[in-house]
């Protein structure tokens, strides 16, 4: 059974302060608590009999039987499945010396939780371990960015940090920025390490980054020149721009 208070703090952390406070995040739904159990640490279950005895040995701290009415008032989501996940937010330290053997996405404002939660899957799908956030991007933990990973945030580690002193740090590192104005992306050189930058949904990247990428690249529409929609959901564009650096790198296509 699961209490009143409980149910509270479940429901407490779809606020960033409590999120932050508890350093604790929710996941809900039979495949993301599973996908997510071997990797973070499990602070609390709350999930119906027949899921548990499914499940064998599980590793939380606490497990709470609860029937399909109290699941579903303890939930966010329109229709919880079985279980409810609060998982501990791992400590993530940037290792900036790998960087530079690479390819990272880094994500510059981005405000909607379903795109940040798209791109991270979009980066697991391309083996890009690493996404680096600027502090005013939405918080990689929101119970709907951590729904949208579809799980793949076990696999992707995310970071915030200052991105203009970043990339002055490292410099050296070649910077590919996505730009309505950019080249053709599809004829220019790029590269199997460096890092992409990805911009806020409606102001793109901003003034003070723009000085610290070398290369502007734009994913052109078709037919070249005809009348088309004025620019690709964020996480659309990632996924097209993601797959051609891949494609480059698997064909050898420079």
């Amino acid at each position: 059974m699961i209490s009143k208070s409980k149910i509270r703090f479940i429901k407490s952390l779809d606020k960033k302060r409590y999120r932050q406070e508890t350093g604790l995040f929710l996941a809900e739904g039979n495949k993301l608590v599973s996908d997510l159990l071997p990797y973070f640490e499990c602070e609390s279950l709350f999930a119906k009999p027949e899921w548990i005895a499914s499940r064998g040995k599980i590793t939380a701290k606490e497990i709470v039987e609860v029937s399909e009415e109290e699941i579903e008032r303890a939930g966010l989501l329109k229709k919880t499945r079985d279980v409810i996940g609060i998982f501990v937010q791992p400590k993530m330290v940037l290792e900036k010396e790998t960087l530079s053997d690479e390819l990272s996405l880094i994500l510059d404002g981005i405000q909607d939780p379903g795109n940040a939660g798209t791109i991270i899957r979009i980066a697991d799908w391309f083996g890009i371990k690493n996404v680096i956030c600027s502090p005013d991007t939405v918080d990689i933990y929101n119970p709907k960015t951590i729904q949208a990973t579809m799980g793949s945030i076990a696999r992707v580690k995310v970071f915030y940090a200052e991105l203009v002193q970043l990339l002055a740090e490292l410099e050296h590192i070649p910077v590919y920025g996505t730009f309505l104005e950019g080249n053709n992306m599809y004829t220019e050189n790029l590269g199997s390490t460096g890092f992409i930058v990805m911009g806020n949904e409606g102001n793109g990247i901003r003034n003070e980054l723009k000085n610290r990428i070398h290369h502007r690249i734009h994913i052109p529409g078709f037919p070249s020149g005809g009348e088309t929609s004025e620019s690709l959901n964020v996480a659309v564009a990632t996924a097209v721009v993601c797959a051609e650096f891949r494609r480059r790198q698997v064909y050898s296509v420079q």
